[in-house]
């Protein structure tokens, strides 16, 4: 048995029916020239017997007494593959829809805590050809970035590598530092404040207000500042990397920078449309990974928690942008004044109202500590293929909260931005429409900025 570092332990505690703990990505694919009708089958029969599993895919929550704990790591030797790795067929018309509705069923079901935290879908039927995987890993196991990277690994930048890679089974990379010890871990965990020490603490409150007085004061309640239910919908699009670095170029400011400009003038619009919105502007919670290169696919968390302010008050998309440039340049600039634990234990502290979302009362009686999560996750920079079918959209879709009912999540694929939208079913109407309302805000910016 392996004990868990705290920030594990934390998702697998605040996992229930309502909050699945998961991270899952949707990734299409173009059939390579030639492949015929059996391409797909082959595809998953070559999966399935890649069984050299790597112990991140092994792990499953240690049993005490008869009953199941979030204290230890147990390893799962003997793995039913056919049951971790599935094959699928959409129902008829087999559009881009049935896709995701399909994936949003799947993403709001929990995982079974009897068997290692992971399952991946090979998907077929899409009537233009083309094929998917949805891959979903508990949040305890790996975080976004980590996902992200081990993708890429299985991934190549050849069309004519034929050979297919199961991310379960690729070797370890090697490390140019030792791995950290339990206490380091425990130093590090976001969840572990207390654990670093009145000296750490008081920095990282001192780090704190220096980050609120470049905010509003305090988020807004909104009708995504809500309790929410078990199910879930997706939406997914891509938009044009060119497209957001022009308004970069125009502007000075920087890619993320535009990417949460556009997610705010979508954001304003959705709220407008139903007539919620508020007269503060919204802030958003921005991830930021704290992994040297050497730890990029390593499993575990180590991300940071920056402020935003989204500046959905104003109906000028030059100004909303420049306001954004200003509070994350700011808001940077605290965190690269800190060494890592203390910036573990800053967003600890901007996240730490979350844990107590489960306490009755507790979400409709706070101010939330932000009203979105916002992250921007590194994928391929560069075309790539999966045994010669090539990546047309890889589409991350993350973890929504009580008080948290939607979360925008984007990765980068070679010339494109593709972003992956979740949502409480109940509490986020017509989640699909933020598509449409991101692509009138990056509209809005290219006018603004004369692109």
């Amino acid at each position: 048995m392996e004990l868990m570092t705290p920030s594990d332990a934390i998702f697998l505690m605040g996992e229930s029916r309502e909050h699945p703990m998961h991270v899952g990505g949707l990734q299409l694919f173009e059939l390579p020239d030639g492949a015929g009708r059996g391409f797909v089958r082959e595809l998953y029969d070559q999966l399935i017997a890649q069984r050299d599993f790597q112990p991140t895919f092994l792990k499953r929550p240690a049993t005490f007494v008869g009953g199941i704990a979030n204290l230890g790591w147990s390893y799962d030797k003997d793995i039913d593959i056919d049951y971790h790795v599935r094959r699928s067929a959409l129902p008829s018309p087999g559009r881009v829809r049935e896709l995701l509705e399909l994936t949003s069923r799947w993403h709001s079901s929990l995982l079974d805590r009897h068997r290692p935290l992971w399952e991946t879908h090979i998907i077929e039927g899409l009537k233009d050809g083309r094929f998917a995987i949805y891959t979903k890993v508990h949040h305890a196991l790996i975080d976004g970035v980590s996902a992200q990277k081990l993708m890429q690994r299985a991934l190549s930048n050849d069309p004519a590598d034929n050979e297919i890679r199961a991310p379960w089974s690729l070797p370890k990379r090697k490390r140019t530092r030792r791995p950290s010890s339990p206490l380091n871990a425990l130093l590090q965990a976001a969840g572990s404040v207390a654990a670093l020490g009145p000296s750490t603490v008081s920095l990282a409150r001192a780090a704190l207000l220096e980050q609120r007085l470049t905010l509003p004061f305090g988020a807004p309640r909104t009708m995504l500042n809500v309790k929410i239910g078990g199910a879930r919908r997706c939406a997914a699009q891509s938009w044009s990397l060119e497209r957001i670095k022009n308004v970069k170029k125009a502007s000075g400011a920087t890619v993320n920078d535009v990417v949460l400009a556009m997610c705010s003038g979508a954001l304003r619009y959705y709220l407008l449309e139903h007539n919620a919105l508020p007269d503060a502007p919204l802030l958003a919670m921005v991830p930021v990974s704290l992994r040297s290169e050497d730890e990029a696919d390593a499993g575990g968390n180590l991300v940071g928690a920056i402020l935003c302010n989204l500046a959905t008050d104003t109906d000028d998309p030059a100004q909303r942008l420049q306001t954004v440039s200003d509070s994350m340049r700011n808001n940077k600039k605290v965190f690269s004044q800190l060494p890592r634990f203390q910036a573990l234990a800053l967003s600890a502290m901007n996240m730490a109202s979350l844990s107590l979302a489960a306490v009755p009362g507790w979400v409709s009686s706070t101010r939330p500590p932000f009203n979105i999560v916002i992250s921007n996750v590194p994928g391929p920079t560069q075309p790539m293929y999966y045994g010669g079918a090539r990546l047309n959209g890889n589409y991350p879709f993350s973890i929504v909260l009580d008080g948290q009912a939607l979360n925008i999540t984007l990765a980068s694929n070679a010339d494109n931005l593709d972003f992956g939208l979740v949502g409480c079913r109940r509490s986020v109407p017509h989640l699909q429409r933020l598509l449409a309302h991101l692509e009138s805000s990056l509209k809005d910016l290219e006018r603004a900025t004369g692109v």
